[in-house]
């Protein structure tokens, strides 16, 4: 069925790297499900709500990713335009987020709309190699310096460039940073050996070596400070929070 469906042995893979690829894709950007909200509740939003529609704007993309283009690529929310919106329109411009949500929804019927014809493609063809490349390399600085912030690697209010003093709340905040640093040289190493799977065994050991500081002691759990259970914990999302958001543009 996955032969037919995805024709695996033409693009020469098979179902167990496709699941390991998919599984480290999804561990890699499973921070946008806190980044996400935490951006756009500055606006007012209902953060829960933010989360359940970051999940399924994200689940129904990647399908469509999947069984229409055939194509291994993770879709989700796109990190710029979300900051952009909460800090500039909301935020420096004073709009509220109904307004900023429709100007959004009006986007994507014209970036639809483009995508139809060969405007789209004319106007990326356009854009010059040299461009393209360092919009690559622009988001994925300011992915890497939303991970040095939220590790706790970089501090500082005004500047955000000054790096942490480790045994400053050692306990809590201190071991995070540490232990990102941790994980950070482990998946570099096994990267540079060409270990298959360095990313996801850098993620997983990383979240072992946490889990092994928590129950020594090492690792403080305190919600105050941002610091949280590595435990993973069952629960139920309030469903019933999307329609705090969900058609409010329209109003």
């Amino acid at each position: 069925m996955f032969e037919k469906l995805f024709k695996l042995q033409a693009n020469k893979t098979n179902v167990k790297t496709e699941l390991a690829a998919g599984l480290t894709t999804f561990m890699t950007m499973a921070y946008i499900l806190a980044v996400n909200p935490s951006i756009l509740s500055s606006t007012g939003m209902d953060s829960t709500a933010v989360l359940l529609a970051t999940c399924l704007a994200s689940f129904v993309g990647t399908i469509c990713m999947a069984l229409w283009a055939n194509l291994p690529f993770a879709l989700s929310a796109g990190m710029g335009l979300n900051a952009y919106m909460a800090y500039t329109v909301c935020g420096t411009m004073g709009f509220s987020w109904q307004v900023a949500l429709f100007a959004v929804f009006v986007e994507g019927i014209i970036f639809i709309i483009l995508s139809l014809t060969s405007v789209r493609e004319a106007i990326f063809n356009s854009i010059p190699l040299p461009l393209k490349r360092a919009v690559s390399v622009g988001i994925g600085l300011f992915i890497a310096f939303i991970g040095l912030q939220n590790a706790g690697l970089s501090v500082d209010a005004s500047t955000l460039v000054t790096i942490t003093d480790f045994t400053q709340n050692f306990h809590t905040t201190g071991i995070c940073a540490l232990l990102a640093v941790i994980g950070l040289l482990l998946t570099s190493v096994l990267y540079i050996k060409k270990v298959k799977g360095s990313i996801l065994i850098g993620i997983f050991g990383t979240w072992i070596l946490g889990m092994l500081c928590q129950l020594t002691g090492l690792y403080v759990p305190n919600p105050d400070a941002g610091a949280y259970t590595l435990f993973p914990t069952l629960g139920i999302t309030d469903f019933t929070k999307l329609s705090q958001t969900f058609g409010q543009c329209f109003k």
